[in-house]
């Protein structure tokens, strides 16, 4: 990297850095995620490597970057925010080193993992290298101070401890002279935040230019890698140390497991039966428990069989069975986990914790599903790239239907038609939940609060009116790079409460 690509990098990355503290620190989150994202993937674009082309297929990612961004702007919800700026990060980083020339799709996951390390590692160590590369070499002649400079510092250097020795000899004789001086030598400068805020700049400057010098020269150890996403010379080749017979062992000991389990369900939940003497539990209370047990043993499932698949050495028509054997028996505990979550839901509402599980049952099915195509043509070192896409539109979806909003919905719908409640659920509002809703939420409530009965009436007007006077306070929502979608439909809703 030569001299004046280190100090452009420098520069954008500083440039960077004061965004990120005026758009970012202080104002809550908002269309200033979107701005941020979008200067990143700018800057990037600027420094990126000259005479190699970004790969067409990596198109999407910056793109998917700005999606996952502006919905910070769009949906008021801080967890669903979260997400976002985190995909967000993710994708703006994948483009980054697209941006360098280098295929990022084409990839297998082993590779991709790798240069999201790399990028990581530079992020944190690579701007000490960009200062070195920025100075000037050793052998340039050094710059000539002017003449003046040396003479002045020592005539300071002497002339100080005099000026302060007769100034305390005239404030100790004269009292309004002692008073002058006590007003010039009270005067102080209050740096108030500033301290901080540089820290910020400099500590995002620092990461900008690490990330930046990967769009700008690529990752070396990966230059020559195969493009291929199962390929033979993959630069990161796995150790594949576990032979066929102990895979099998593995498989069919779990497949055992999961197939007790899923025929317990076959007999006493999908078969319907009214009442579990044995264990003296009704049906419903059977089923309204242990769906998050359930997600995580299909998460572990599909976690030994992605560990084997990158493990077995060899992959004989008996594994492959095994495998596609545990696929469908987990493909049934998500179905026993979905049905127990629609009971409990039936009975309590909806909460944005249960509509998360509901989203990963239906991804992790999906998963599976790919898995098992994947298992059945050998190729799964594609699963990778399948999840990412999943769990991409995964999150589109959440932001599309708005979490808060249908939660809110769903819960004021049973409040008004008590027909939608079985005899056993409850009915009511939980108020105390409901101060813990984000502002994509409000809307739904102050529309239904006319028709709410006189007692959740009142109790609902009441979280409204303390969510009004937080909004209308708050420092960090007064900024406009913190204005959103969602934050702003709820202040004109609050503002038509009486």
């Amino acid at each position: 990297m030569d001299r004046t690509l280190a100090r452009r990098l420098l520069f954008v990355a500083l440039a960077l850095g004061i965004a990120a503290d005026l758009l970012l620190d202080g104002p809550a989150f908002g269309i200033n995620v979107p701005i941020m994202v979008a200067s990143v993937l700018a800057g990037g674009w600027f420094v990126r490597r000259r005479g190699r082309a970004p790969d067409p297929l990596d198109a999407w990612l910056p793109i998917a970057a700005l999606v996952l961004a502006a919905f910070v702007a769009v949906r008021g919800d801080p967890f669903v925010a979260l997400l976002d700026t985190a995909g967000a990060a993710v994708f703006t980083g994948a483009s980054l080193v697209a941006f360098s020339g280098l295929a990022v799709t084409r990839r297998s996951a082993s590779v991709v993992l790798a240069m999201g390390a790399w990028l990581m590692a530079a992020g944190m160590a690579g701007t000490p290298r960009l200062i070195r590369q920025a100075r000037s070499p050793r052998g340039d002649a050094p710059r000539r101070r002017p003449d003046w400079l040396a003479p002045l510092g020592r005539g300071l250097f002497l002339a100080v401890p005099l000026v302060l020795i007769f100034a305390v000899l005239f404030a100790s004789a004269d009292p309004i002279f002692r008073r002058g001086m006590d007003d010039l030598l009270g005067w102080r400068i209050d740096l108030g935040d500033l301290p901080g805020r540089v820290l910020f700049i400099l500590a995002v400057t620092w990461f900008m230019g690490g990330l930046l010098s990967v769009a700008a020269t690529g990752i070396p150890d990966l230059e020559r890698a195969s493009l291929g996403a199962a390929a033979r010379t993959d630069p990161l080749p796995l150790q594949r140390v576990l032979g066929a017979a102990e895979a099998i062992v593995v498989l069919v000991a779990v497949d055992l497991v999961v197939a007790l389990f899923v025929g317990l369900q076959v007999a006493y939940l999908f078969g319907g039966l009214d009442t579990l003497a044995a264990a003296g539990l009704t049906y419903s209370d059977y089923a309204r428990r242990g769906y998050f047990e359930l997600v995580a043993a299909a998460g572990l499932a599909g976690g030994v069989l992605i560990g084997l698949e990158l493990a077995v050495r060899t992959r004989p028509r008996v594994y492959v069975a095994a495998a596609m054997a545990l696929v469908g028996l987990t493909v049934l505990v998500l179905a026993s986990a979905a049905l127990r979550l629609q009971l409990y839901q039936d009975a309590y509402g909806w909460t944005e914790l249960r509509l998360y599980v509901a989203v990963s049952i239906v991804a992790m099915a999906l998963s599976l599903a790919v898995l098992a195509i994947f298992l059945a043509i050998d190729r799964t070192g594609w699963l990778g790239h399948a999840m990412a896409v999943i769990g991409l539109v995964s999150l589109v979806g959440l932001n599309l239907l708005a979490p808060a909003a249908f939660v809110a919905q769903r819960n004021v719908e049973r409040v008004l038609d008590p027909g939608l409640v079985p005899a056993d659920g409850f009915a009511g509002l939980d108020t105390d939940y409901l101060q813990v809703l984000p502002d994509d939420a409000i809307p739904a409530l102050v529309e239904a609060l006319p028709r709410l009965p006189a007692g959740e009436l009142a109790r609902v007007r009441v979280i409204l009116l303390d969510r009004r006077l937080e909004l209308a306070s708050d420092p960090a929502f007064a900024s406009p790079f913190s204005w959103n979608a969602g934050r702003n439909a709820a202040e004109a809703a609050l503002s038509t409460l009486p």
